[in-house]
């Protein structure tokens, strides 16, 4: 207190005499051995190896680095290894056969190993600055293309960063990673583990920690707040107070991310292995519902799977995937869409037969509705469309056990997934699971096994009343009323992949002709 009075006395600053520390932003380089973080090499790529063995090689700095480098101190074996070099990526591509820069917002390279889906790729990264200058530009990647030509740092109005290829060293990379259990960098030759900011203390107090203002991250690049949301899932860790804090405030900004980068976001948080653990740690932070629009399709107002036969189905397919994932067996983003958005499909569907259209134009109408307001225009669309139409168009074909049709359905190489998905809602009540023991019984039975099914079939429908249908008002004089007509099977079938359209009356074949053709396979 003297000392205060004094110093004010004499004119002298007070807060040159309280000056606190300051402490580097860039953390601190330390060297981690062998038997202090004990990370198994068994548990390492080959080929990831081979890529940080060809670049030290050729005189450049290499490491395994981010996530990789998590799991495996976590002793669990990383899906992906990405590898991080001083080398610029065309220094990259130049060393490997095959080799591909990719990406305007960050430039990465991808090094392909073999072919078909076998094939394995190493993303390789350049160590990258801590801007010092960045460069405002309106809008986002898509709608500012000219105005972020050549340029190599830029950010939008929010402060989210569009552009981030301005090469630096390795201390300066490891500041503007993420958290800090993804800022870590191993080196498989020297088994040395170089750690920045406390990642090793972190991934084993199981704790996600921000690297830098929380806030400030979030800012630079929004889909930091869904990381978080995965990593707390998967890996069972818990945000850091400081970490936590701005999640829900921050959360409007996801509004500024490209929708198909959301996409592949939300696609990924489901994929893990922890799918139900994701969405219960969505709804923790404030992010149940507004997120991702598939979601709201398929969740309460609260955030929440629904009661009853809605909230079952969706339920088995996410354990499903999960118990996919763990035993290490491949996992279709199309088939978990197409569980997730069904009774959104299934209620339009009801809504546009109740209005007289007739089942297989109503659904058709319904799909592209429900990818309209859900789905949106994003990359891969067509793919995804195609994959998901077959499987939900399917099931109105399961319905009809008799015919030619049965025979060319489970030839169709999307079968097994539309067979699966009938399966869960037989499982989950929404069907008669005989239906689904038909179809199973069908596909692996023999020759005299199906006859047998097919016999019991017909003498089921048989003993079935006949549902006759008022005609339309409009239909002419001498018409046969649509709810009246001869069912033909084949016209039937080819009317599921066509978009919606005037229904025509069907004729029968004259006597004599050849039997039906196979009915393609649904879009």
């Amino acid at each position: 207190m003297i000392k205060k009075f004094i110093d004010k006395l004499l004119g002298k600053p007070a807060a040159a005499a309280a000056a606190p520390k300051k402490v580097s932003p860039l953390g601190k380089r330390v060297e981690l051995a062998a038997d202090v973080h004990r990370i198994d090499p068994g548990l390492l790529d080959e080929r990831a190896v081979k890529v940080v063995k060809t670049l030290t090689d050729a005189g450049f700095e290499a490491y395994i680095v981010g996530g990789a480098v998590r799991d495996l101190l976590l002793n669990v074996r990383p899906k992906d290894f990405d590898v991080a070099t001083n080398a610029t990526p065309e220094q990259v591509k130049g060393l490997f056969r095959r080799a591909f820069i990719i990406g305007r917002r960050f430039r990465i390279v991808h090094v392909v190993y073999g072919r078909g889906r076998e094939h394995e790729v190493i993303e390789v990264s350049t160590f990258r600055a801590l801007p010092t200058e960045s460069e405002a530009v309106a809008g986002n990647e898509k709608t500012s293309k000219s105005a972020l030509e050549g340029k190599s740092h830029a950010v939008d109005a929010e402060g989210r960063v569009l552009r981030d290829n301005v090469w630096g060293p390795q201390i300066e990379d490891a500041a503007r990673r993420d958290y800090t259990v993804n800022a870590m960098y191993y080196d498989p030759q020297r088994q040395l583990v170089i750690d920045y900011h406390g990642g090793l203390a972190d991934a084993r107090a199981k704790l996600l920690r921000m690297i830098g203002d929380p806030e400030t991250r979030y800012r630079e690049d929004p889909v930091r707040i869904i990381r978080a949301v995965r990593f707390a899932a998967k890996l069972g860790f818990t945000l850091e107070p400081k970490t936590l804090a701005p999640v829900k405030t921050s959360a409007a900004l996801l509004a500024n991310v490209p929708a198909s980068r959301l996409f592949d976001e939300m696609i990924k948080l489901l994929q893990t292995g922890h799918s139900l653990a994701s969405i219960a740690q969505l709804k923790k932070l404030g992010l149940g519902r507004g997120t991702f629009a598939v979601l709201d399709a398929m969740l309460t107002d609260t955030g929440d799977l629904h009661d009853g036969i809605r909230g079952k189905f969706v339920r088995q397919a996410f354990e499903d995937t999960d118990r996919r994932v763990a035993e290490g067996r491949g996992v279709s983003p199309s088939f978990m869409l197409a569980c997730m958005l069904w009774h959104e499909v299934l209620d339009r569907w009801t809504k546009i037969r109740d209005g007289g259209e007739a089942p297989v134009p109503a659904l058709a109408q319904a799909i592209d509705a429900v990818f309209d307001a859900r789905i949106g225009d994003i990359s891969g669309r067509g793919k995804l469309a195609g994959d998901m139409r077959e499987i939900w168009m399917m099931q109105t074909r399961f319905e009809r056990r008799t015919g030619s049709g049965v025979f060319s359905l489970i030839e169709q190489p999307r079968y097994r997934a539309g067979f699966d998905f009938l399966r869960l809602r037989a499982d989950a009540g929404e069907i008669d699971p005989l239906l689904a023991d038909w179809w199973e019984d069908f596909a692996l039975g023999s020759d005299d096994d199906r006859q047998a099914l097919l016999a019991d079939a017909r003498a089921a429908q048989q003993k079935q009343p006949r549902v006759a249908r008022a005609p339309r008002p409009e239909a002419a004089a001498g018409e046969t009323p649509v709810g009246e007509a001869p069912f033909d099977e084949e016209a039937d079938e080819a009317v599921a992949d066509a978009p919606a359209r005037k229904r025509r009356r069907r004729r029968r074949k004259p006597a004599g002709e050849g039997a039906a053709a196979p009915a393609p396979a649904a879009e």
